[in-house]
């Protein structure tokens, strides 16, 4: 995997690198390259939710024209495999979050965060909320005011994550657990929360 589009020092909480105790993973811009061992990692770190076709949908949610062309606006973190038992350190990575997110471009005051994921092993820790922080001054730094993500109404983790992250749920003409729900958002029975956050 390659090294490209490694996200320098410097900069208003954009660029600057990931805060203790991620110092030493390395933090850069995803590219087409990245997509098969993104979807590797994901289907491992959910894992295999759904078997076969729960990897397919997954898939669907990342298709490669995420990591061509929004790139620019995404983070992976990776950390250099550990060493070989001959004592061989390659420049192997080994991925350990991702942020894949864009600016609207029919929307120009707003950006959205499309797909998250972070190892099991590091959960928990607050990497996740950092990728967020620096996706909100990403966003900042383009003129946006408004940030944009959704979940499914079943998803309590990543609804607690959002509320704890700022985000509001908004209004929707149908309720799931007292939460208000969009239906049919992403297709017929396919039901979502829809979060916004004012930065």
């Amino acid at each position: 995997m390659a090294y490209e589009n490694t996200v320098a020092p410097g900069g208003p909480g954009v660029e600057a690198p990931l805060p203790a105790p991620w110092r030493h993973l390395r933090l850069r811009r995803p590219g087409p390259a990245d997509h098969l061992p993104v979807l590797a990692v994901v289907d491992s770190w959910w894992g295999g939710l759904g078997g076969a076709e729960g990897a397919r949908q997954r898939a669907l949610l990342l298709p490669r024209l995420m990591f061509q062309h929004f790139g620019a606006s995404s983070f992976l973190v990776t950390s250099d495999a550990p060493p070989s038992a001959d004592g061989h350190t390659g420049r192997d990575e080994r991925i350990v979050a991702f942020l894949i997110g864009f600016l609207s471009p029919s929307k120009p005051d707003e950006s959205y965060i499309h797909f998250v994921g972070i190892d099991p092993a590091e959960r928990g820790r607050g990497l996740g909320a950092a990728l967020y922080e620096r996706f909100f001054a990403y966003s900042r730094a383009h003129g946006r005011s408004v940030v944009r993500a959704i979940t499914s109404p079943q998803n309590t983790g990543s609804y607690a994550f959002h509320t704890r992250m700022g985000f509001v749920t908004e209004p929707g003409p149908k309720e799931f657990d007292g939460k208000p729900v969009q239906p049919d958002y992403d297709g017929p029975g396919l039901d979502r929360l829809s979060f916004r956050k004012d930065l």
